[in-house]
């Protein structure tokens, strides 16, 4: 038995295919629900499912700040045209999105109302969310979710940009409809793998 050392105190929580298959999406879904005042995600890859979905809309819809700041450059760019397919649905219902362009961003962190903060290897898709072995870490100390808090709005400053909802709704349908079949075959592949019901995670 580990013996305690110093004062925060954090949980860890690990994915499988057995009996731990939803503990990490349930820990962000569980946080979202309580948030009051903002809810902060860095993610790489940001293909969340309908309840995922639903969660950050209705917090937005009571008056949470909903920030998403995802990657604007990367080596997978069949993958980040998936991502952008959910970008009018959120844009329309007041979430946030801001794309990093600094560099290529691998972060999956979270923090909701500076009070709770999550770190770790899963990021909100369906590969991670109901395939892969993950790990995060969630800790409500509130030095360590400031800290991370203040971190994430550097890195919106220095080197993101805001997507506005209006400019966004000008793309062209074609724009529009290749990033819903991008999006939609990446999640349906996890279907075709024979792993469950795709679009809850």
């Amino acid at each position: 038995m580990p013996r305690p050392a110093g004062s925060q105190q954090a949980e860890f929580l690990t994915r499988d295919n057995l009996r731990h298959r939803h503990v990490i999406e349930e820990a962000y879904l569980d946080a979202i629900a309580s948030a009051r005042d903002e809810v902060l995600i860095a993610n790489a890859y940001f293909l969340p499912g309908r309840r995922f979905r639903k969660a950050l809309v209705e917090a937005a819809r009571r008056g949470v700040k909903v920030v998403l700041l995802l990657q604007g450059r990367t080596d997978h760019r069949l993958y980040k045209w998936a991502s952008r397919a959910l970008y009018g649905h959120f844009l329309a219902r007041g979430v946030e999105i801001h794309e990093y362009t600094a560099s290529e961003m691998h972060a999956k962190v979270a923090v909701i109302d500076r009070a709770w903060a999550t770190v770790g290897s899963s990021n909100i898709d369906p590969f991670s969310l109901m395939l892969a072995r993950e790990a995060n870490l969630v800790s409500t100390d509130p030095e360590f979710c400031s800290h991370l808090h203040a971190s994430l709005g550097r890195a919106m400053v220095t080197g993101a940009t805001a997507i506005p909802a209006a400019a966004w709704e000008r793309r062209s349908w074609l724009a529009r409809g290749w990033a819903w079949v991008l999006y939609s075959g990446v999640r349906a592949s996890v279907a075709v793998l024979g792993y469950g019901h795709f679009d809850s995670a």
